[in-house]
């Protein structure tokens, strides 16, 4: 654990952290605290995943003064360690989970074509066959009730139905396929997101409507008067001060740690979140030949492969946790599970050699139902377990603005006078009004401002129309222009934004979660790091030795991974991973 003390809550911030409207820099985060520490909230949010940030949006969306805590940086947990995938579960319809199938097709259309056009895009899959005749009919009767659930939120769904694929065909589009290996296929389509990059636009939304939202706060305990949760004890992780949270309804929203939050309140809440450990592998895209994703059956689940820009994600592992919540470690087996089950369906098999980067996950699973993880339910639970307080767990990405929906609900029932409803349904996240007409301008704001359109057409994807805060960046200092050192994707005008309008505090917050350069690189951010950080410096006021610690701290994270997935067990990969430092600055 290594201790630092940078700015203060209430030092100066320098003029380079001025943000636009809607931006979570350091002066909105010192403002933010601010207004919580002085002001009873209408609703306080515990839990800064995609669940937490939607349930700040849902409330305050409705008229109601809100609060929105994250322990660390927005998504670091779960919800930026997904397949990355907007679906309705193909899987669960064999489960007979009609009713979560369609309600996550429905949310599925939404998001592509209302809340994020230009966020979440659609994605080809193969859903391979092996026997013939039956199989296509069943699994041709199953997709035809997919398709038939995408249009029943009364509006199109978005996306293209299925269709049958020959063996000729099916090869032809995958010439990676080993021979043999199906008889035909059906396509389909999902969506796919980059998961924490929507997080981190969800809870600037919700600023930008006026919700009080910062990271690096910590809860550490409830306030109660009688039986009765009317706030929280809180602690600036960045700073070392304490103050309290004064809150009517408190929500807790904190996924895999639903448990551990619980008992700072002295309740269970009559039901138990389990951790289901899933691993995904980063490989370069011209290491399988294809047009499209996959989708193949495993004994245990399914495992995916995901077009992602330049690279493939294959996985997931499905796997019972119990060790560091913070950072799951994927070991050797999980890596080599992954391996066996995607090669038996290529002609080239992928090596450890091939493999670009791993990531690990926690899904937040409610308990009871089965003793296998993999079974247990994906729908979700909201409950008050004691006066003021909501707890909302379980669910899946997908459904993430049903479930704050549903939070919020019933913390609204417990509030004195009449709320209004839900309307997170018609309301666009920040940069996606106007996307469409950004998009098919293209051409222009690439010859205006001087970049390649494949660059503006980078930046529309991650930001829509925000991308011109973006470049007007790169007009002020044409410098940040340049690519990120080892990370081509990314220019360096990313890692001032980051800083400047999108609340990251810490080089890993860059590194791993507002770019996916600690996945998608070779090096894993090496040689990104000393650029970023210095990057980052001059926004946030650090001095040389602060700014070589963060360098320091991200380094020993990527050797600890790289060693963790060497381990042979999950207790061996945990010990090794927990040898890298965090930068904590208060305990």
């Amino acid at each position: 654990m290594v201790t630092q003390n940078p700015v203060r809550i209430d030092d100066e911030v320098p003029p380079a952290a001025a943000t636009g409207a809607g931006g979570l820099g350091p002066s909105q985060r010192r403002a933010a605290i601010r207004a919580m520490r002085d002001q009873e909230l209408d609703v306080l949010v515990v839990g800064g995943g995609i669940v937490g940030a939607g349930s700040a949006l849902d409330a305050v969306t409705r008229g109601l003064t809100v609060g929105l805590v994250e322990a660390r940086d927005w998504s670091a947990g779960t919800s930026s360690r997904s397949s990355k995938l907007v679906h309705g579960g193909i899987r669960y319809l064999e489960q007979l989970n009609f009713t979560l199938v369609r309600e996550a097709l429905i949310e599925r259309g939404l998001l592509l074509q209302r809340i994020a056009p230009h966020l979440v895009k659609p994605v080809k899959f193969l859903f391979p066959l092996t026997h013939r005749v039956w199989e296509r009919f069943y699994i041709g009767a199953g997709m035809l009730m997919y398709d038939a659930f995408s249009w029943t939120g009364g509006r199109p769904p978005g996306v293209p139905h299925h269709r049958h694929l020959s063996r000729r065909q099916l090869y032809r589009a995958i010439p990676s396929l080993k021979k043999g290996a199906m008889v035909g296929g059906m396509t389909y389509y999902d969506a796919q997101v980059d998961d924490a990059r929507y997080g981190t636009m969800v809870a600037r939304t919700a600023a930008r409507y006026g919700a009080h939202v910062a990271t690096r706060v910590r809860v550490e305990g409830f306030v109660k008067v009688g039986e009765r949760v009317v706030g929280v004890d809180a602690i600036d992780l960045e700073t070392g001060e304490r103050f309290q949270i004064k809150a009517k309804q408190v929500v807790n929203a904190t996924g895999v740690w639903t448990d551990d939050t619980q008992r700072l309140v002295g309740e269970r809440g009559g039901f138990h979140v389990r951790a289901s450990k899933g691993v995904h592998l980063v490989v370069p895209r011209d290491r399988i030949q294809s047009t499209m994703g996959m989708i193949l059956r495993t004994e245990k689940s399914v495992l995916f492969v995901i077009p992602w820009g330049r690279h493939w994600l294959v996985g997931t592992t499905d796997t019972e946790y119990e060790l560091n919540k913070a950072h799951p470690a994927a070991t050797a087996h999980d890596i080599d599970y992954i391996l066996d089950h995607v090669n038996e369906v290529l002609a080239t098999p992928l090596t450890r050699e091939d493999v670009e980067g791993v990531y690990a996950g926690l899904r937040p699973l409610l308990a009871g139902e089965s003793e296998q993880t993999s079974q247990l339910s994906r729908e979700h639970i909201v409950t008050h377990t004691v006066p003021g307080l909501v707890v909302i767990a379980g669910g899946k990405w997908t459904t993430y603005r049903v479930m704050a929906k549903d939070a919020i609900d019933a913390a609204a029932s417990a509030l004195d006078g009449r709320v209004p409803g839900s309307v997170t349904e018609d309301i666009a996240l920040v940069g996606g009004a106007g996307y469409q007409a950004a998009w098919n301008q293209r051409a222009a704001i690439a010859a205006r401002t001087g970049l390649h359109p494949a660059r503006i057409e980078h930046l529309l994807n991650r930001f829509g129309t925000l991308a011109e805060e973006v470049l007007a960046l790169i007009a002020e200092r044409p410098a940040l222009a340049a690519p990120v050192p080892g990370a081509d994707d990314y220019l360096q005008a990313e890692i001032v934004y980051a800083t400047t309008h999108e609340g990251a505090l810490h080089l890993d917050d860059v590194l791993a979660r507002r770019t996916r350069i600690s996945i998608e690189a070779w090096d894993r951010g090496v040689s990104a790091a000393p650029v970023a950080a210095a990057l980052m410096a001059e926004v946030l006021g650090w001095d040389a030795e602060h700014e070589q610690l963060e360098v320091d701290t991200y380094l020993e994270r990527v050797r600890a991974e790289r060693e963790s997935q060497t381990m042979p067990d999950d207790e061996s990969a945990d010990r090794v991973r927990l040898e890298a430092p965090e930068i904590v600055q208060a305990v």
